[in-house]
């Protein structure tokens, strides 16, 4: 295996297999711009990835800042069927600090998250993922390699998201199935993800920027330019849970551990949904 610097990045240049990967990081950028930032009491850029590391010590916090990603990743583990042959591959893009990881056991397949942030990938490896850094415009694995490509909240992030899921379904073989949630773009998912949502104690301010949030009809029709039937349904998560949640963090009770609110579909995309689809061929 071999590697070549481009943008900042450690990348590999000829990635046959999976196997020749065990960890792949980035090398040392500069914080320089985000020490000055704060020197000056300036808050980061709406979407900037630099957020991920101050907010490392909350991934594995069932009530903390990423709470409804732990929901998420539960949902979307429910799509995945168990591998279909041995040494089956998943390849989860925006995979943070594994948080899917703990839903695929028994499944049977083999987990490599790609994330730009390295301070989530450490975490992520600690859970069994095999890492790379990197960036979901331009993965550094082999066409046809996965069984699975999992993309969990992640287009929404991505300035180009036609490209990502140009890569998600590049690295599909013929007959694999591609999972995701995203955030729509409508005027009500706007008003639900941002301006309501950043007003809860839990959420960061300036996660998301609306202006990337991706429409649900779009990304059917990008997906099939790539081969991939996609099919989506809207999805929120489940009253009673969410209310028995909020009542807890309300009285300082942290959620025990696999008592999370479950993803229920919802009769609206608008806001956030679900999509999954086969690969053509």
């Amino acid at each position: 295996m071999t590697a070549a610097v481009g943008s900042g990045w450690l990348a590999l240049t000829s990635p046959n297999t999976v196997d020749d990967i065990t960890e792949v990081w980035s090398l040392p950028v500069s914080r320089a711009t985000l020490d000055v930032m704060r020197d000056a009491g300036l808050s980061l850029p709406r979407n900037d990835p630099r957020q991920y590391d101050d907010l490392a010590g909350e991934w594995w916090r069932p009530d903390g800042a990423f709470a409804m990603l732990h929901w998420l990743a539960q949902a979307r583990a429910a799509l995945v069927p168990p591998a279909p042959r041995p040494g089956a591959l998943l390849v989860d893009l925006g995979c943070g600090a594994g948080l899917l990881a703990p839903h695929l056991v028994g499944k049977g397949y083999r987990h490599v998250g790609v994330d730009l942030t390295r301070s989530a990938l450490i975490q992520a490896a600690d859970h069994g993922v095999t890492v790379v850094n990197g960036d979901a415009t331009a993965v550094p694995l082999a066409d046809g390699c996965a069984d699975v490509v999992a993309a969990g909240e992640l287009l929404e992030h991505v300035p180009d998201w036609r490209a990502a899921v140009a890569q998600a379904c590049r690295l599909l073989r013929p007959g694999g199935l591609l999972v995701l949630d995203t955030l729509n773009d409508t005027a009500l998912s706007r008003l639900v993800a941002v301006r309501i949502a950043e007003r809860l104690p839990t959420v960061p301010r300036g996660i998301h920027d609306p202006r990337l949030f991706v429409d649900d009809r779009e990304l059917v029709a990008e997906c099939a330019r790539h081969g991939v039937d996609l099919r989506v349904r809207g999805v929120r998560p489940a009253v009673p849970g969410l209310l028995r949640w909020l009542l807890r963090r309300a009285r300082g009770i942290e959620t025990p551990s696999g008592q999370v609110p479950r993803i229920v579909p919802t009769a609206s995309a608008a806001v956030l949904y679900q999509g999954h689809g086969v690969r053509d061929g």
